[in-house]
């Protein structure tokens, strides 16, 4: 249920003066949190059943949304990031170095969301990551289609059995960060859920809360082991995370550097462009899937 702002607007004493007589419109403390909780519960509500949900802001999960948004405007993509910023390791190059590598044909994606860079032939230069990452977020973010719940964990995956007999990913359990973090501090704290036809985890190689879906793969019986992240090899690594990009278990696809502790493919390091294909051949595999499918709230049941 969409907010509706009130048809006719008062007008108020206010002043944007630098020379000490700025005034600000009136507000009560309440407003304020009203006007969060309301727009915030009324996205959850309506986002408790979506067409899609991206676990991840990273390079590769913000670029499958951006393709996914833009190709399917009608398709309702619920972002679920842990961290209370979104963009995952894209705000600086290599080695917290600020300029972001991007091989070709990688930088058509650049131009397509606007992001200037240096051409080197081969490959090109974004003068600073952070240019890229905040670029493509707020495109995302300014889609009327996407929404995007930060300091959200995703603490498990919805799985039931499908019309085959085949177990089926069907949606997340979701909890606030905080909250998933604490699970040994306090007595016991159950999360929510959203249920959705197609899930895309971008969620990153190996750490505190990266590789999730593919190591709850794992540990739910559905995967007998993780491949693991091999070393660096980027004409190698590139390529194989792009064009295997696709959905590992019925309903969830593995982009970016998740899927190669799926694979046990190559890492890449300080280049980028596979994270950005990656993400859109995600978004191709989504619209697959959804074209295939039958969807009944929520639910594939053919």
């Amino acid at each position: 249920m969409p907010f509706e702002a009130p048809s006719e607007l008062p007008s108020y004493d206010i002043a944007e003066d630098y020379t000490g007589g700025y005034k600000f419109a009136p507000i009560e403390e309440a407003e304020v949190s009203r006007a969060m909780i309301k727009r915030y519960f009324d996205t959850m509500y309506d986002r408790a059943v979506s067409d899609v949900v991206i676990i991840g802001a990273g390079s590769a999960g913000l670029s499958a949304a951006y393709h996914l948004a833009k190709s399917r405007p009608s398709c309702k993509i619920t972002i679920i990031e842990a961290n209370v910023a979104p963009g995952g390791g894209a705000w600086l190059g290599g080695q917290l170095m600020t300029p972001m590598v991007v091989r070709k044909p990688a930088d058509l994606f650049l131009k397509e969301v606007g992001v200037p860079f240096e051409d080197e032939g081969a490959f090109v230069v974004v003068k600073h990551a952070a240019l890229f990452t905040s670029t493509l977020l707020s495109k995302v973010l300014a889609m009327p289609n996407v929404v995007m719940m930060n300091a959200t964990a995703v603490e498990d995956l919805i799985v039931r059995q499908d019309s085959q007999g085949r177990q089926r990913i069907g949606g997340v359990v979701t909890n606030w960060t905080l909250v998933a973090l604490n699970h040994d501090t306090q007595s016991c704290m159950d999360p929510n859920t959203i249920t959705a036809p197609v899930i895309i985890s971008a969620t990153g190689h190996d750490g505190p809360m990266g590789a999730f879906s593919a190591k709850r793969l794992v540990s739910a019986g559905l995967l007998k082991e993780l491949g693991n992240m091999r070393g660096l090899d980027m004409n190698r690594a590139e390529p194989a995370i792009v064009n295997n990009t696709r959905e590992v278990v019925p309903g969830l696809i593995l982009t970016g550097m998740e899927l190669s502790e799926h694979d046990g493919s190559n890492r890449m390091g300080p280049t980028f462009g596979a994270m950005m294909a990656s993400g859109i051949k995600a978004a191709k595999e989504a619209m697959r899937i959804l074209d295939t499918a039958t969807v009944v709230k929520g639910k594939v049941v053919a």
